[in-house]
């Protein structure tokens, strides 16, 4: 088949899924009111492919036909670089925010699908059945998502200890057609809108945790198969003028819920095993971490240009601590494309050598959602009250106001239109629900930042680090005997 129109991606959410919002259920997802521009947005990219063939999609070993660069299996520097192009063109197209666009899950299955040894160490059907994944999803051109954590019911006790060992997703029985599992998982980001939901390995598992080290995917309709979605941020009223962002990328959360689920043995990729299950992450998730560093960088840039806008369109700009502020700004995203140009290079490099690649771990766990944070707070501060007071586009409609409204809210050399306007995009950015939602997601991106910091503090290389130490103390206790 290869890759899908806009079109055949919206008729392919009508397969009766079990989609629940604001207390019912959704009778179809591609024409409830709150969901309908999200859908709109993931149709324009795939079409997205059909108007840049050349640089978004390559020949499929297995059929010839045109499949998503993101299932490329890049074995060279070259290669990686096609796919970053790819990536940044498609993460551009949509701003950077969607942090769960297909792009992210086309890289996870084929980080995974490139090492099915890692999987099948102790049975190498599973890795099989991850490669056999893989090439349905690249020829079906399939929208993926995954889903991660367990419930937070009570954090201070594992799985196992909870007071109801099902409340995460964990076996029922085997049968000889599958696995039976009930449970929940969260936080099922884009879900109603996929074709496929992964339930990836995420949390580690510690012994006696076996029944929740497992790994596997099934289609959104799956019968049992149910998605709790989060309250929606865009109404369906509001607008490119009101809630410019809201009304597009509005991806969806949801809580998904299994009731009693066949998972077929050929889609089970970790079965009952926490040493692969604790550890795949780490081996095998270089396109995934580059992907979402150039996410990030998409996202960056716009938030950056947005600053500037503002700092411009009221006059703030010859404030020198003003330049200085968006100077730094500037300065984070060329630092953000450097690591993602170096990125590739040791994506291809940590591949071939079979290490994790470090350098674009720290870029996406630490860097990234720092440098998020720093440009949001930046927007709040140049903005001022600006960033609240904003008619919606009905006010700037009415005649009786219309004419107080062009003259109080005009900017330094903007009608006051495009200038609230402009404001409207910075509230939707940082103030709205869509905004603060986007502040907590970029923030807990990777899981919690103390934990993925931690990991950094038991690398081999803080022993390189102290031992510089120690060779300059020892030198100083030379030169006092000498």
């Amino acid at each position: 088949m290869g890759i899908r129109t806009g079109r055949e991606f919206i008729e392919s959410l009508r397969d009766g899924r079990a989609v629940y919002i604001n207390g019912g259920r959704v009778a179809d997802v591609t024409d409830y009111a709150s969901f309908r521009g999200i859908v709109a947005t993931l149709a324009a990219l795939y079409d997205f492919q059909h108007e840049h063939p050349a640089e978004l999609t390559y020949r499929s070993p297995l059929s010839g036909n045109p499949v998503a660069a993101g299932f490329l299996m890049a074995k060279t520097i070259e290669e990686v670089k096609f796919r970053s192009r790819a990536e940044l063109m498609r993460a551009d197209f949509n701003y950077g925010l969607m942090g769960r666009m297909p792009d992210f899950c086309n890289a996870f299955v084929t980080d995974l699908a490139c090492g099915p040894e890692d999987l099948g160490v102790r049975d190498k059907r599973l890795g099989e059945n991850m490669v056999s994944y893989y090439e349905e999803c690249r020829e079906g051109d399939l929208c993926l998502t995954h889903t991660l954590i367990d419930p937070q019911v009570d954090r201070s006790r594992g799985p196992a200890e909870q007071s109801d060992p099902f409340l995460t997703m964990r076996p029922v029985r085997e049968s000889d057609r599958g696995v039976i599992v009930r449970g929940a998982k969260m936080l099922s980001t884009l879900a109603p809108f996929a074709n496929e939901l992964i339930v990836g390995p995420f949390m580690p598992r510690k012994p006696g945790e076996e029944d929740y080290a497992i790994s596997f995917a099934i289609p959104c309709n799956t019968p049992g198969l149910k998605f709790v979605c989060r309250e929606p941020y865009d109404d369906g009223r509001h607008g490119d003028f009101d809630r410019p962002l809201t009304s597009h990328y509005d991806e969806q959360d949801a809580l998904a819920i299994f009731e009693d689920v066949l998972v077929p043995w050929e889609r089970m990729f970790i079965y009952r095993d926490i040493e692969i299950y604790n550890t795949i992450m780490m081996r095998r998730l270089g396109f995934t971490q580059l992907q979402a560093c150039i996410r990030g960088l998409a996202k960056l840039k716009f938030l950056t240009g947005l600053a500037c806008q503002i700092a411009e369109t009221i006059g703030r700009t010859e404030a020198i601590h003003v330049r200085a502020q968006l100077g730094e700004l500037v300065a984070n995203v060329e630092l953000l494309k450097g690591l993602v140009r170096n990125g590739a290079t040791e994506v291809a490099d940590a591949r071939a050598a079979g290490v994790p690649p470090l350098a674009i771990s720290a870029t996406l766990w630490v860097f990234i959602p720092k440098a998020h944070m720093q440009v949001a707070q930046a927007i709040r501060e140049l903005s001022g009250s600006g960033i609240i007071l904003t008619p919606t586009e009905a006010d700037f409609d009415n005649p009786d106001i219309a004419h107080h409204l062009d003259k109080y809210l005009q900017g330094k050399g903007v009608p006051a239109r495009d200038r609230v306007r402009l404001f409207k995009l910075a509230w939707d950015m940082v103030g709205s629900q869509f905004g603060s939602r986007q502040h907590q997601y970029e923030w807990f991106y990777a899981g919690d930042p103390y934990f993925t910091r931690n990991r950094f503090y038991g690398l081999p290389v803080v022993k390189e680090y102290k031992d510089i130490v120690a060779r300059l103390l020892e030198r100083g206790g030379l030169a006092k005997k000498g």
